[in-house]
């Protein structure tokens, strides 16, 4: 039998023992787990936090196999969400990881619960529901932080942390704000993980395909236009939401050290 302790020896040796048993207790709930969210949850697993639940209405399809972890040829037309759990426990039983198949949106905001989670994690691409989910959980008491578009972008050297309204050369960030401003801000300030490369699509879109042997992401059908997107900078952007959590962890030990 695997134990626990043993499957974060080398965690542990970096991070310490208080904190693998406060990552133990920290509660995260990610809403999107397509290109960003579902690595920012294996590398939080893999980084030993007890409690995620992840929240995505989507199915796998045949286009989300170039960047989302779970996508693969085996697992397409499955609920992204049972697919990633699966996985999440492969590699950590002892974690607690709930599924969620649905979407955050104004109407469904409070049947999440976000206040008693510790960190909340914006992975998701709707627009609108992206703003009510910023000015939600900013007036929560846990932790947001926040992805900004991951798409038509291939330099990793361009990934950058930034307080939401010192967010540069991002057209996402700017959108958000402006929609933001006019609702009247956020309560709290908070991190977001963005670029600000913007390259354009070289090819040509391609066409929805909904026959039930490939089927289209739901998403991408209600889009107006389909961004290209390459496999490793979704990823490390995911990558780099859940170093913030880590380090918020590692950082609020020494907060209590200090105080």
């Amino acid at each position: 039998m695997i134990l626990e302790k043993d499957i974060f020896q080398r965690t542990e040796l970096l991070m310490g023992n208080e904190y693998m048993a406060l990552a133990k207790k920290k509660k995260v709930i990610i809403f999107g787990v397509g290109g960003v969210g579902s690595w920012c949850a294996e590398m939080l697993v893999r980084s030993g936090v007890g409690y995620i639940t992840l929240v995505d209405s989507d199915l796998v399809a045949v286009s989300n196999i170039n960047r989302q972890l779970m996508a693969t040829t085996e697992t397409v037309g499955k609920p992204k969400v049972e697919v990633l759990k699966q996985r999440l426990l492969a590699i950590n039983p002892y974690a607690s990881v709930e599924a969620i198949q649905g979407i955050y949106s104004e109407d469904t905001a409070e049947s999440f619960n976000l206040q008693h989670y510790d960190y909340i994690i914006d992975a998701i691409d709707s627009l609108s529901n992206k703003v009510h989910l910023i000015r939600y959980s900013t007036q929560m008491p846990g932790t947001l932080f926040s992805s900004m578009g991951a798409a038509l972008k291939t330099d990793p050297t361009r990934i950058k942390v930034a307080e939401f309204w010192k967010v540069k050369g991002c057209p996402l960030a700017a959108a958000l704000r402006t929609r933001i401003k006019k609702l009247g801000g956020v309560d709290k300030k908070f991190l977001c993980v963005y670029s600000d490369e913007v390259r354009k699509n070289k090819g040509e879109e391609p066409i929805t395909n909904t026959s039930s042997a490939t089927p289209a992401s739901q998403w991408d059908a209600k889009k107006a236009r389909i961004n290209g997107t390459m496999s490793f900078l979704p990823s490390m952007v995911g990558m780099t939401l859940a170093s913030l959590v880590v380090n918020d962890i590692d950082d609020s030990l020494e907060r209590v050290v200090v105080n």
